[in-house]
């Protein structure tokens, strides 16, 4: 027996649940619209060029990545790339606008009393610590870049 194609429903349920497989992001909406006006997203030039990747993919990115502990060379293919999160995220950090952004959510945060300062906790797992030293004895010296002649 045949099956005719055009016999076949057409009408498919539309995918209401969202995707089963993805993440969901670290930011809510609501998060993201306290912090949005922070990280613009950069004008396109008149020359043109590629278009910037959203600054929202971009922090989700970076989040990912701290909150993992992972490299940035490990980043998952749903974000932009490394290189691009990475220099984000630098150029956030030497703006302010991490701290900033920071600074806004912890203060929403303490608004709704979310935050119990009786329990803190110190990870001090990539702290350098000798035993019997109370201060940090290391020399940092300054070197010259490198000749390729």
């Amino acid at each position: 027996m045949l099956i005719a194609l055009s016999k076949w429903p057409t009408i498919r349920r539309p995918n209401k649940t969202g995707s089963r497989t993805a993440p969901k992001p670290f930011l809510s909406d609501a998060q993201w619209l306290l912090i949005a006006d922070l990280f613009p997203d950069p004008p396109i030039g008149p020359r043109g060029g590629r278009p910037w990747r959203s600054s929202r993919e971009c922090l989700e990115g970076v989040l990912w990545v701290l909150i993992t502990g992972a490299r940035w060379k490990d980043l998952p293919e749903r974000y932009p790339s490394p290189a691009t999160c990475w220099r984000r995220h630098r150029d956030w950090t030497r703006n302010g606008i991490f701290r900033a952004a920071w600074d806004r959510l912890l203060s929403k945060l303490l608004q709704r009393r979310g935050i119990d300062w009786e329990e803190a906790i110190g990870d001090g797992s990539f702290a350098r610590a000798k035993k019997g030293v109370t201060k940090w004895d290391v020399a940092i010296v300054e070197m010259e870049p490198a000749s390729s002649c």
